[in-house]
């Protein structure tokens, strides 16, 4: 398994390709598969852990992110024969390696940065099987083998039935992610608003949001872990996700729909999705939609959004779509001629 370096697998908090890494690995070694992660050396796994670089680059600073992610890259492909297939969960950069190691690859294409990069998916179609984590992800020149949604650690997250009165903004604090637009809603339907995230757009949120912060209507808490997570997530009335571009999943979406808290999200990317709108939440294209909608939150059941989310992005359904991939591409290869 072949995990991101930015952050520990698991993270403490902020590190959404690590967090799926890691459930998807301990998921495996719990159905008794013998599982190698390739990681940080402050990550924690049951599996085996061989530690490429000490610490991720995002977790401790003076370090280069692309020499470190040369030598993690290599060292897993030089180690790659050893295993019966490698599962990349590391972007475009080791699919050039696709062709010249002898076990199959599968990589899960998490999202793209950038249409530039693209490309490179398309030119290793051939050489390694790609994973959509949803259908709205899906390009078309691309050639998928399947679609596997995230998966999320139902033990992390409690059911709550009665939430506190006030609105949640919970991701990355940048533009694209609708910081600003959370803060507009909250006022417009009169709520108080609570912000927790890492702060990814330091001049954004300078300029947009910290002038908004008063400790009372509008307060942020800073980039939360694992135990602050459930528990503002769960107390929520709901949470507000308006996004300006086409997100490929949204853990915190189905996080939250995980305590019974129904979202409000722009309808864009896999949104449509993740929320069946006006029974596990509600989609709508603007702020002035969405203000309308927080009164009817209250009249969701708290109960079905909760059991919904369970059922559909639970760690043990990823893990059964990934296993079946796997069988698949061995099965193939056991078939060559």
């Amino acid at each position: 398994m072949l995990a991101p370096i930015a952050w520990a697998t698991p993270p403490a908090a902020y590190g959404p390709w690590e967090q799926v890494t890691s459930h998807l690995t301990e998921g495996l070694v719990r159905r008794g598969i013998d599982v190698t992660l390739f990681a940080t050396g402050t990550s924690k796994t049951a599996a085996k852990l061989v530690a490429t670089v000490a610490a991720g680059y995002a977790e401790q600073a003076g370090q280069n992110a692309k020499v470190l992610e040369y030598l993690h890259i290599s060292q897993v492909m030089g180690a790659a024969n050893n295993f019966d297939l490698v599962h990349n969960q590391f972007d475009f950069m080791p699919l050039g390696f696709s062709a010249l190691v002898e076990p199959p690859m599968v990589t899960t294409v998490h999202g793209f940065s950038s249409e530039q990069i693209v490309p490179v998916y398309e030119k290793y179609n051939d050489t390694t099987e790609y994973v959509a984590i949803s259908e709205t992800n899906r390009d078309e020149r691309i050639d998928y083998i399947a679609t596997v949604y995230n998966g999320i650690d139902t033990e992390q997250f409690t059911f709550v039935d009665r939430p506190q009165d006030y609105l949640l903004y919970f991701g990355r604090i940048h533009p694209e992610k609708g910081a600003a637009e959370a803060i507009e809603i909250a006022r417009g339907a009169g709520k108080r608003l609570l912000m927790a995230g890492l702060i990814q757009d330091q001049a954004y949120f300078d300029e947009e949001i910290a002038p908004h912060i008063d400790g009372d209507r509008v307060r942020y808490l800073g980039n939360l872990g694992p135990e602050e997570r459930n528990r503002i997530l769960g107390e929520a009335t709901a949470l507000l996700h308006p996004i300006s571009f086409e997100e490929p999943f949204g853990l915190s979406v189905a996080e939250s729909m995980m305590t019974g808290t129904p979202v409000i999200a722009f309808n864009r990317g896999a949104m449509p999705e993740l929320i069946d709108h006006g029974k596990t939440g509600f989609l709508t294209d603007d702020v002035a939609g969405a203000v309308d909608l927080v009164s009817a939150c209250g009249g969701l059941d708290r109960w079905h959004v909760a059991e919904v989310a369970r059922d559909r992005f639970s760690v043990e359904r990823m893990v059964d779509g990934y296993i079946e991939v796997y069988n698949t591409m061995l099965d193939r290869r056991h078939r060559r001629p």
